[in-house]
């Protein structure tokens, strides 16, 4: 692995723009910079395939443990979305897509978190960073196939998720992008889709309406689940007969709960990090998250002298 710099694209605003990024300087602050990059050889990219791969099995195995030794109340899941994550961890229906982050450094690989529900930074992972080595090293190849396993993932479920598929989102500039991309996918993969805000969501006659007061028969929703566990309809989700993607499974693995579970049942494991649900026990340095956070929110890092 190797970190090179390289001076930006003259008008790279402009052309990633032309793309869908339109958040690359937040607040004046810039977001996506080309001013590095990093290279990986194709042994090093087949170690993080493989520990990703292994990964998902453990997570698998942490989510039936979950289940079968009724331990919700350690991610604080509240009751009544405990028999929708049973329903539909039993039914298995289809999710598309999550975000591991990991910290590798050529020789480790470590996982930080999982980000199962609503992981963002697919646009710029399936799409800019494409464009970008096709303007800078047309000779070379990026290792991800992001792009074309989402359509063709897509195609697997044109006879699951029935009617008009809704991309559902909030009124954030990232996550438009995000879901746009996303919808575009679905359609090249020959859904019928339709875009809509969470908040125009509605609810008759025991099921979910759309903006059009039409029956919501498929939704994906880049949303996270505990806040439509705690909001007004939260409670009615597993009565209506939406097809919600991703599925109510997913709080557990977003829940960063899961990660103190995952040490207790593979104590020491070489691509974890140690970790607690109270205690740091003996650490002395180590990161303190909150179970459930957005964009690295409420991290604080501990060490010796004091919190960071």
């Amino acid at each position: 692995m190797r970190r090179s710099t390289r001076t930006p694209r003259p008008g790279w605003q402009e052309t990633v723009e032309s793309y869908g990024l339109i958040y690359h300087s937040p607040n004046g602050n810039r977001y996506w910079d080309e001013s590095a990059f990093y290279e990986f050889t194709s042994f090093e990219i087949d170690k993080i395939e493989a520990a990703t791969n292994q990964l998902q099995e453990m997570f698998l195995a942490a989510g039936q443990h979950v289940i079968d030794k009724n331990r919700f109340a350690e991610l604080h899941i509240p009751p009544h979305a405990e028999r929708l994550i049973r329903v539909t961890w039993e039914s298995e229906p289809h999710a598309i897509y999550g975000r591991m982050d990991l910290a590798y450094d050529g020789g480790e690989i470590k996982l930080l978190e999982y980000n199962a529900d609503t992981p963002t930074a697919l646009l710029e992972a399936a799409v800019i960073q494409w464009y970008w080595l096709q303007d800078v090293f047309p000779h070379r190849d990026q290792f991800n196939s992001i792009h074309e396993r989402l359509i063709a993932k897509w195609k697997e479920l044109l006879d699951y998720l029935p009617g008009t598929l809704v991309f559902a989102h909030m009124d954030d500039a990232e996550d438009w992008s995000t879901i746009t991309y996303l919808q575009d996918t679905a359609a090249q993969a020959g859904f019928k889709t339709a875009n809509m805000l969470m908040k125009d969501i509605g609810y008759s006659n025991g099921q979910f309406i759309d903006a059009q007061d039409d029956h919501l028969r498929s939704c994906f929703k880049l949303y996270p689940w505990e806040w439509m566990m705690h909001e007004e309809y939260g409670t009615l989700v597993e009565a209506a007969d939406t097809l919600w993607v991703e599925p109510a499974w997913k709080m557990m693995w977003s829940n960063k709960g899961i990660l103190p579970i995952l040490w207790e049942l593979y104590p020491n494991h070489p691509l974890l990090l140690e970790a607690y649900q109270h205690s740091p026990r003996s650490m002395q340095y180590y990161a303190k998250k909150p179970l459930l956070s957005r964009e690295g929110n409420n991290v604080t890092v501990v060490t010796p002298n004091g919190q960071e």
